[in-house]
Parts: structure tokens; C-alpha cells; sequence
């Protein structure tokens, strides 16, 4: 059985585009309208898909479910086992007593909250992007804030804001390795132009950052430690993304950003030191003070109040002095989880253990019964009517979530935890993030639904309707891609092919515009509903999924709209600074 995707199925563009976009009305409207349990908005949401893909878009029942299990599939194993090792590792470390240690040990470096949002939400966490990427920076960095005393409303937040600017790079590279693939462009090209794009922001980033948390005069305050993480960041994400690969981007960039502040901060101190209202700081260098209370968002002054007693709590306790062995042996796991990703990321480790381990690695993967080149995309969206994949690699031990959890393992257990012990912390791990999982697996078959059924395609055309202002609308398409998926990666698979045709058909750059959906694609990243439960998830805040999402949506539009201007200068203004024909130096 065959069939070709209809991408005006009631005769009118507009109606369809509207009927195409009721799954995520429903979706959205139920999380942030209603305030329904986020699993359940995910089930109601996939569920309108079906029903619409089979009664309104014609799509065969075989197909539609096929699709449907296949995304839930996808996600289990390439975004859920991430999002579950992370925050396993996490629970070991708090488990043992470590976690305590290392949160001491960045409040040792600065006290002031804004310094230690830029250390943790900005640079660690793009760091962990570059490593792993698919949600496991805000869980784990989310985390790590509220160790360090946040309140889990602001390291919910504040984490999905921060994680923007690396995301294109993410995960070793997948979201430009598969925009080269789906577009058949220049690799090199496209990651050197969305390094031209996304620098811009990674500049603005950190003061977005430390703007949402304070007010504007104590924001300026810390101006100059700002100015240092953004510009070290963006300037080795060029230089990475123009110069040498797509790969090592974000840890590049991650890495010298977070040491570049570390050396910073040993020869400048903000005149004040910032800390939230209610909290008493128990020790403060004699010629500072603490800052005044900034204004803060009153969604945010509602949230989780019985917290802040047990930080009131824990802030009157001094700080323990810890040795240089103590603060090493903290760190440790997130040391070997560094160590696992980047193993599990380099192709030739990955080829060793998926050829050793799973009999289709070769081929692609297992092709998905009833689905596999059963679905042809049509045009506009393609030059000719194509046949979609439908692989399935059950590559359980070459997935980055496989390493990770094998880092917790072995973090486990050289912190002198027992087997038994790392099977109850797993069996708690799970157990508290129940909903989340649900939450993400239907995510994800609605994404897959409403790709192989054509309604993401329908939403993507209605902007390529926008005419000589597409360069700025591009950009939400790769937005939308993400909002919808959760993944920059499965956007740019989604939309990749959209964005050369239309760039062709209005005589404009293929390398810019392909470029631009994973440039804007990073700002929906906010947003999603995946990244929103694993937030939730990993600042135990399940329940506030529509808050967090009605927090975050303006900053997404904004920073989304940023990104446009930008492209549009590209496009008309500054079109010779569009890279053509690079080739990466190894």
C-alpha cells in the first residue's frame, strides 16, 4: 500500500492550514489554557492527529498508526533513555553526597546568583547540548540550580531560555548532519552560515538571561561578566562552525566560555552581590552587600514557596572548606559522563559497537513494517514526488542515552554504591518521572503523525505564502519545526527540503534559507513540549507545565523574530557574506 500526501485536502489553503494546526491548538490549549496534566494534553494531542491525518487528509489507518508507533519508538529511545540516564546520574550524585559538594563548590567561586545563572543555565549547559543535546542540558542543568538554591520555577525557565543558542550544533553535530542530508548542500556551507547567524544571538543570550531573572540596573551591574560569556562563546562558535568542523562545536565554544569566566571572576567582582529576597547569606566579603530584591515576574513570586524554607535553611549553614581530592571526586560523574558522550559520539567508536551489536546498523536500521516507502511527499515540498524512510535502529548500545546511563552505572559504583543501591535509585529515577515519559513518547507520535501525514508541510507552506518577506517568515518555520518535534534535528528533516525549493523558486540563497531553519529552529526549542516536561521532570515541577510555557512563549517569539531581522540583512543587505563552497580543515 502506497499513498501520496494531499497538502490542501478542503479545497482551500487557509482552511486546511487550520484544520492541519488543531493538534497543537489542542495541545497548547489544554497545557497552558486549561492547565491539564502535561501527559494528558500529549494524549489528547496525538490522538486529534490521528483522527484528523485519517479523516481529513485521507491517510490509510495502517499508516497513521504505523506512524504513530514509530515516533513513540523514536522517542523512547533516542530522547527519553537521554533524559532518564541524566537524571539517574543526577539522583547518584545527590544519592552519595557529591552534589552537595559541587553546588558548594560554585557558590565558592561567586555567591551572586546572576554569575552562577551564566556558569550553570549558559555555559555548562551548552556544554552538555554539544555532548548530548535532545533535553539532557535543561534536566541536568536544572537540577544543578536547584542545588545550588534556585527556585525550581526560575531553573525551569531560566534553563529552557538559555538552551538556544548551542542547539544547532547539538549532540555532536546531528542537527547539520541531517539539514546536509535532507537538502543535499554543502555541509560546510550550512554549518559556517548558521555560525554567522547564531553568534549574533549567543551575544544576546546572556543578558536575556540575567534580565529575565532581575531588573535592568542589576542586570548592568554585571554587565562586564556578560559581555566576557558571550562574546568567548560566540566568538569560538564562529570561528568553530566557519573553520573546523560541526562537531565539536558547542563543546568548544561551552568549554572556553565557562573557563574564560572562571578567569574572569579571579580578577572582578560585581560592586553587589545578588541574591534572592528571603534568603540570609550567611558570609559576604566585607565590602560588598547584598543586592536589593529585582522586580520578579509575579507567575515566578507564586511558585513552589515551600522550597525556599528549606533553602532559608540550608543558606544559614557555613560552607564547608572541602579539599582539592573531595571537589575532583564531586565531579567525577559529570567527568565520565563528558567522557562517555564524547566516545559514544565519534563515528568510529558509534560503527564499531552498532555493527557488533545491531544486525541492521548497515542497512539504516529495521524498516518499519506497513510504513517504510509507503509515503510519498509530493510537490511543492519536494522537486518530485519522493518515498519517506521509515528505519527503526535499535541501536541500544550505540544510543547517547545508553552512555550516559552507563556513565551513572559507573559513577555508581566508584562512589562505593552497590548494585542493589543503583537498581533502587533507577527504580526511583523512573518512578518520578512517569509522567514525563508518557508525556514525550506521545510527543513524539504526534510529531511522526503529522510528518508522514503531511499536516507539518500544510502549516510550512503557509509561510512560504509571505512572498520577499520569507527570509524572516523562514525562520518560523524551522521554529514551528522544533514547537512541534522538539528536536532542531527533526525540523531541519522536516523542513529542510521545504526551505531549498522555496529559496530557488524567490532566487535567494539555499545555503541561507536551509541554514536559517535550524538558526530559528533553536528558539523553539523553549517551547516544545518535550523540553518543557523534561524541565518540569528535573526541577520536580510537574503540574506547572502551562505556566512554564506561558513564561517562556514571548521570550521564544522574541528571540525567534531576532533571528529573522537577521536573515532578512543577510538576504538583501549583506548577501556576499553568505558562505559558498567551504571546505571544514580536519
Amino acid at each position: 500500500m502506497t499513498w501520496t500526501q494531499v497538502y490542501d485536502p478542503l479545497g482551500h489553503w487557509w482552511l486546511s492550514t487550520l484544520v492541519a494546526a488543531l493538534p497543537i491548538v489542542v495541545l497548547l490549549s489544554l497545557l497552558a489554557g486549561l492547565k491539564v496534566r502535561p501527559h494528558w494534553c500529549a494524549i489528547a494531542g496525538a490522538s486529534t492527529a490521528v483522527v484528523i491525518a485519517i479523516g481529513v487528509f485521507g491517510m490509510p489507518v495502517r499508516l497513521a498508526f504505523a506512524s504513530f508507533l514509530y515516533g513513540s519508538a523514536f522517542g523512547l529511545l533516542k530522547i527519553v533513555w537521554i533524559v532518564i540516564a541524566a537524571v539517574f546520574l543526577y539522583d547518584i550524585s545527590v544519592e552519595t553526597g557529591q552534589f552537595e559538594i559541587m553546588k558548594q563548590t560554585v557558590a565558592g567561586i561567586t555567591p551572586d546568583r546572576r554569575l552562577q545563572l551564566l556558569l550553570v543555565a549558559f555555559c555548562f549547559g551548552a556544554f552538555i547540548e554539544g555532548c548530548a543535546g535532545f533535553g539532557a542540558p535543561v534536566a541536568i542543568a536544572g537540577a544543578f540550580m536547584i542545588g545550588l538554591g534556585f527556585r525550581p520555577f526560575h531553573a525551569a525557565v531560566l534553563n529552557l531560555i538559555a538552551n538556544t543558542a548551542p542547539v544547532a550544533w547539538g549532540a555532536i553535530g546531528v542537527p547539520v548532519h541531517t539539514l546536509a542530508a535532507v537538502t543535499a548542500l554543502n555541509e560546510s556551507d550550512l554549518s559556517a552560515m548558521i555560525g554567522r547567524i547564531l553568534p549574533i544571538t549567543a551575544l544576546l543570550v546572556p543578558f536575556w538571561l540575567v534580565r529575565s531573572l532581575v531588573g535592568w540596573a542589576e542586570t548592568f551591574e554585571v554587565f562586564p561578566a556578560i559581555l566576557v560569556v558571550g562574546f568567548s562563546f560566540a566568538g569560538v562558535q564562529f570561528f568553530w562552525s566557519n573553520f573546523m568542523d560541526s562537531n565539536l562545536v558547542d563543546i568548544t565554544a561551552g568549554v572556553t566560555s565557562l573557563l574564560a569566566t572562571l578567569l574572569f571572576l579571579r580578577v572582578w567582582k560585581p560592586k553587589r552581590i545578588w541574591r534572592f529576597e528571603d534568603e540570609r547569606e550567611p558570609a559576604i566579603a566585607a565590602n560588598t552587600t547584598v543586592g536589593p530584591a529585582a522586580p520578579v515576574h509575579p507567575i515566578i513570586a507564586d511558585q513552589m514557596e515551600e522550597e525556599w524554607d528549606v533553602r532559608q535553611l540550608q543558606a544559614t549553614q557555613p560552607i564547608q572548606p572541602h579539599t582539592s581530592s573531595q571537589i575532583a571526586k564531586a565531579w567525577l560523574p559529570f567527568a565520565i559522563l563528558s567522557v562517555f558522550v564524547l566516545l559514544w559520539g565519534l563515528p568510529s567508536v558509534k560503527g564499531a559497537m552498532g555493527r557488533a551489536t545491531t544486525p541492521a546498523f548497515k542497512t539504516g536500521g529495521w524498516e518499519v513494517p506497513y510504513l517504510h516507502k509507503a509515503v510519498f511527499r509530493a510537490q511543492p515540498v519536494v522537486a518530485r514526488p519522493t518515498a519517506e524512510n521509515a528505519r527503526f535502529d535499535f541501536n541500544w548500545l550505540t544510543a547517547t542515552g545508553t552512555g550516559c546511563f552507563l556513565a551513572a552505572v559507573l559513577s555508581g559504583l566508584i562512589l562505593g554504591l552497590r548494585f542493589a543501591k543503583l537498581v533502587r535509585i533507577f527504580g526511583h529515577t523512573l518512578f518520578r518521572m512517569r509522567h514525563a515519559i508518557v508525556a514525550m513518547t506521545f510527543m513524539l507520535g504526534l510529531g511522526y503523525v503529522t510528518r508522514y501525514s503531511g499536516m507539518d508541510a500544510v502549516l510550512g507552506l503557509a509561510f512560504t505564502r509571505t512572498g520577499w518577506f520569507f527570509p524572516f517568515f523562514g525562520t518560523y518555520i524551522g521554529w514551528l519545526g522544533v514547537a512541534l518535534t522538539g528536536s532542531d534535528t527533526s525540523s531541519n528533516a522536516l523542513f529542510g527540503g521545504l526551505q531549498r525549493i522555496t529559496a530557488e523558486q524567490l532566487k535567494l540563497s539555499p545555503i541561507l534559507l536551509c541554514a536559517t531553519n535550524s538558526a530559528g529552529g533553536v528558539m523553539g526549542k523553549m517551547i516544545d513540549a518535550q523540553s518543557i516536561c523534561v524541565a518540569t521532570a528535573a526541577t520536580n515541577q510537574v503540574g506547572n507545565e502551562g505556566i512554564i510555557f506561558r513564561y517562556v512563549f514571548w521570550h521564544s517569539v522574541s528571540l525567534a523574530a531576532i533571528v529573522g531581522v537577521i536573515v532578512m540583512l543577510y538576504a538583501y543587505v549583506f548577501p556576499h557574506l553568505i558562505p559558498h563552497g567551504l571546505t571544514f580543515v580536519h
